[in-house]
């Protein structure tokens, strides 16, 4: 049999049986199925980031651009380790003491409710994308490992039900287990892979004499771009700081420190990986000049021994199935707690709101997936609907530490400034004045926030940052 079949088979139950390990868990409530009680530790909350960041986006989408740009594809995980670090040392442990569930909670709490709605949905809408980017990496990523087996749709389907089949099951205990199990392989896999792959094309000098010349592979920063670059770290940084996918992590935590030091040892820890999977990538470039791009990394891996290929490709699927299971779980999480809860049924009871987050689990798994068989390159996607979180980033700093130029209508003012930025910039070529939307949107969003700041003279006069969890109570 297949020895890559039998790798991947083993790899599902592995995950299966991880997941019906955290049910148990999971299965007391509300809060254990989206938060995992409140209880991650560093090494959970540290492996879960990594888990949501180094997935499809950060190993194949990489590898995809360095196919064509070289090393300096590797930055996109840089800026994510950079912006995981950012949001360690400033806002993780201050999430952590507002003890509460979603990203438009706070909104809501310090706003008002409209600013919550338009929160949610752009939240919700962002998740949704991203989620989508995943079906296509991890169908990538079988379809090149066994094609025999799977077509890249079929990739996409089986990839689908493990991620939906998962997250149903044990929620957040399942994808901070599983990525205690996924991480460790997953980095061995491909430091050994990039080794192989290097020196299977005769060592890093011949891999540059066999490389299209016209383009500087081995330059950090010209194939990409100054500001492809800089872009990365700015939509990194902001997203890090207010998508409900990394936050969420930070209300798991078990206290402040937990979320903190999660997150900067997390944020270290993938700083590394982009440039290996770059290499990677490059390497594919001269063993498989005719390939597309989005293969490069599945094709060169599974070029070298077949174990150690078998071994990699299937934990980088793993990786893939983390990644999407967070943030599905989180896409639930919102609609469940600031759709549902708010606005349908307040008094619903804790065991029907898990019963109503599984549900949205299977409803989101299928529209993601729908999705995903429109969506084009990984990476050019991920950062255009990545650069909507500007608004949230901006709001939130502006209340953490600067609360006296708040007023009612900030935030809402600011993320509909923000969507409309978007728009624009997509529909109208002659607002690009920017290298990257990422840009116009911090423009916008913070002028915006500063006029309202002028013109509004409704000061808030409820926003308490806490210094402990004590300092809020908690919200039921």
């Amino acid at each position: 049999m297949n020895i890559s079949l039998i790798i991947v088979a083993l790899y599902i139950i592995i995950l299966f049986i991880i997941s019906f390990f955290a049910k148990k868990r999971a299965g007391k409530g509300s809060e254990s199925y989206t938060l995992a009680g409140r209880k991650l530790t560093v090494p959970l909350v540290t492996c879960s980031l990594i888990g949501l960041a180094i997935g499809g986006s950060s190993t194949i989408g990489v590898a995809e651009q360095a196919y064509s740009l070289g090393l300096s594809a590797g930055w996109y995980n840089v800026a994510w380790g950079f912006g995981a670090i950012v949001m360690g040392l400033a806002l993780a442990g201050k999430y952590r003491d507002f003890n509460v569930s979603t990203v438009p909670e706070l909104f809501g709490r310090f706003y008002d409710k409209k600013s919550r709605v338009a929160c949610v949905i752009c939240q919700i809408i962002i998740q949704i994308v991203v989620v989508s980017l995943q079906y296509i990496a991890g169908g990538a990523i079988l379809s090149s490992l066994l094609p025999g087996v799977f077509t890249l749709k079929t990739g996409m389907i089986i990839s689908a039900c493990v991620f939906i089949g998962i997250t149903f099951i044990g929620g957040m205990w399942s994808a901070g287990l599983c990525n205690l199990f996924n991480v460790p392989l997953k980095y061995i896999g491909i430091i050994l892979c990039t080794i192989l792959a290097v020196s299977s094309r005769g060592g890093l000098h011949n891999l540059s004499q066999q490389l299209p010349h016209n383009v500087p592979y081995f330059n950090f920063i010209q194939g990409t771009g100054i500001w492809v670059v800089l872009s990365w770290i700015l939509i990194m940084t902001t997203q890090a700081m207010s998508m409900q996918g990394p936050v969420q992590l930070t209300f798991a935590a078990k206290n402040a420190k937990t979320a903190r030091n999660g997150f900067i040892l997390g944020g270290l820890l993938m700083i590394p990986i982009g440039f290996l999977c770059a290499l990677i990538g490059m390497s594919a470039r001269t063993a498989f000049p005719g390939v597309s791009a989005t293969m490069a990394l599945p094709k060169m891996i599974l070029s070298l021994n077949p174990l150690v290929a078998g071994i990699t490709l299937a934990a980088l699927w793993a990786a893939d199935v983390s990644s999407a299971c967070s943030m599905l779980l989180g896409s639930a999480t919102l609609i469940s707690h600031d759709v549902y809860k708010e606005f349908i049924n307040p008094k619903v009871d804790d065991k029907k709101l898990l019963v109503i987050n599984k549900i949205l689990v299977c409803i989101l798994g299928v529209i993601t997936f729908v999705l995903a068989l429109s969506i084009g390159g990984i990476l050019k996607t991920i950062s255009i609907g990545l650069s909507l979180s500007t608004a949230f980033t901006v709001t939130f700093l502006f209340t953490i530490f600067l609360p006296k130029l708040c007023r009612r209508n900030s935030a809402f003012c600011t993320i509909i400034v923000g969507i409309v930025t978007l728009f624009l910039w997509q529909l109208v070529p002659a607002v690009r004045i920017f290298p990257h939307v990422i840009f116009m949107e911090w423009l916008a969003c913070l002028s915006t926030f500063l006029l309202v700041a002028i013109f509004d003279k409704e000061i808030l006069k409820n926003i308490q940052v806490p210094i402990n969890k004590s300092a809020l109570p908690k919200v039921e």
